[in-house]
């Protein structure tokens, strides 16, 4: 079997197959938050909660989390806000506002979106893929989050790097040829679209979620979310 033949199959029938696993899983995952249900409010509220839904979105799009004066950073673990703050924006830029990635969602979903020049997305990736070295490295060694981590969290951080990393090399040409560096990142991707539905990856679904919840509770009570 040679590279050519693997990278049809790669991004073919197993490409086909792990987005309809990732789908499902996301779906039964959705489904099963729904089900939780919204417990009734008892309590009279004392403020706006849709207001406080409103100020929980802003806060999130206006405050990065590498800011050095935002929630006291430095003061706790600057590699978290700092290394996750430029992982997370990479990993957005090249995900979504890269051509060749939105020209994947265009061929699933039927229509496209503006994207950014290729090299202020490369300079992202590139900048995404230091941070999480740094993330791990920072994993490895600080006390609290070396006791927190099993195999579950080191094996999150290598199925999203490998896909990253794969792309940047398949891009820029780099030590493999390239159907052989195009074969490793889709079984790279393939792989991780089966794993996060089982993983705490997940969590990006339920972002809305969260922020919805907070800032309803913090607005019912008349105070900043």
């Amino acid at each position: 079997m040679d590279w050519h033949t693997i990278l049809r199959f790669s991004r073919g029938p197993l490409f086909q197959a792990s987005l309809l696993i990732f789908i499902a899983g996301m779906v039964y995952r959705f489904v099963r938050v729904i089900a939780l249900g919204w417990k009734k409010d008892r309590v009279p509220a004392r403020g706006s909660k849709a207001g406080g839904v409103v100020k929980s979105y802003l806060k999130s799009l206006l405050i990065w989390p590498f800011i050095p004066w935002v929630k006291q950073t430095f003061n706790r673990n600057p590699v978290i806000y700092l290394a996750g703050g430029l992982f997370h924006l990479g990993l957005f830029a090249v995900l979504v506002l890269g051509t060749p990635h939105m020209l994947v969602f265009k061929s699933l979903i039927g229509f496209g979106w503006p994207t950014l020049p290729l090299p202020i997305v490369d300079w992202l990736a590139a900048g995404a893929i230091v941070a999480m070295i740094a993330l791990f490295i920072n994993r490895l060694f600080h006390p609290v989050m070396k006791l927190i981590s099993g195999p579950a969290e080191w094996l999150n951080l290598l199925l999203v790097f490998l896909p990253m990393v794969s792309g940047y090399i398949m891009t820029h040409h780099l030590f493999f040829k390239y159907e052989m560096a195009y074969s490793l990142h889709m079984l790279a991707v393939d792989l991780l679209l089966i794993w996060i539905p089982l993983s705490r990856i997940s969590h990006f679904v339920f972002y809305f979620f969260s922020k919805t919840i907070h800032g309803t509770e913090y607005g019912k009570r008349a105070v900043n979310p």
